[in-house]
């Protein structure tokens, strides 16, 4: 495995200030993540801004600097708030136009008369950035050098992920294995599992409590992109707990 299937990273930033307010519930985080786990992706970090073009900027010059890709949600619809476009271009430092192809893709559905100046709004994009597929409203996301910009409205943002991925670099993919309900409380194993993490430093290894069924439940998750680590880590992880068990009997 090289090195370069492990360092493929992302982030998202999430913009809007109704988002921050609590109006609208956040449902792109979540499905971004397992997207982009499944194609070998590793999702580092997400960040929340309002509608400041300033702190749009920033957050889109730290983020798009530090991973391979940045996804952005939100910002992109006719409203005079709808400012992404305004500063990823600002960011990149690129000319922000009317695209052509756009206003076409917008004249599929509405009549000339209805493409009034808030829709046009839509068809503005960094010069030189590429289209990304919007099967639903028609009206694109786009992509600019590593930066993906795409709708906040989940079913829009997902048929973009969609469109967009074949385009995007790809990684390892995370191996995943689960303990559930080791039957022993974390005080009594969080120990034992420190060592082990030390030992495989490649792998992480997270405990889980829940609560179902009335009582309390622990898992434990090892993931890892080393199919060999995975599984050294797994056999270590559960004769820690068959050895815990016994001493508990």
């Amino acid at each position: 495995m090289t090195q370069s299937q492990h360092s493929i990273s992302a982030a998202i930033l999430v913009i809007g200030d109704e988002i921050l307010s609590g109006r609208t519930k956040d449902k792109n985080i979540g499905f971004i993540a397992d997207y982009l786990m499944a194609l070998g992706i590793d999702l580092k970090e997400v960040r929340i801004v309002a509608d400041e073009e300033q702190d749009i900027v920033d957050a889109v010059n730290a983020l798009r600097k530090r991973y391979t890709y940045l996804f952005t949600t939100g910002g992109i619809g006719p409203t005079h708030d709808d400012i992404t476009a305004d500063a990823v271009a600002k960011a990149l430092g690129l000319e922000l136009y009317e695209d052509p192809r756009i206003i076409a893709l917008m004249l599929e559905r509405l009549k000339p008369e209805d493409l009034n100046e808030a829709r046009r709004r839509m068809a503005r994009i960094p010069r030189g950035a590429e289209h990304v597929e919007n099967k639903i409203s028609k009206v694109p996301g786009f992509m600019i050098e590593n930066v993906i910009v795409m709708a906040g409205v989940p079913s829009i943002m997902q048929t973009m992920l969609d469109s967009v991925a074949p385009r995007l670099r790809t990684g390892a993919k995370m191996i995943v294995e689960t303990l559930d309900s080791v039957g022993l409380p974390e005080g009594v194993y969080a120990n034992g599992l420190g060592e082990i993490a030390k030992l495989y430093p490649n792998v992480s290894i997270g405990s889980y409590p829940s609560f179902g069924d009335g009582r309390f439940k622990n898992s434990i998750v090892v993931r890892g992109k080393d199919e060999v680590e995975v599984a050294a880590a797994l056999a270590a992880v559960r004769a820690l707990m068959d050895r815990l068990r016994a001493e508990q009997a």
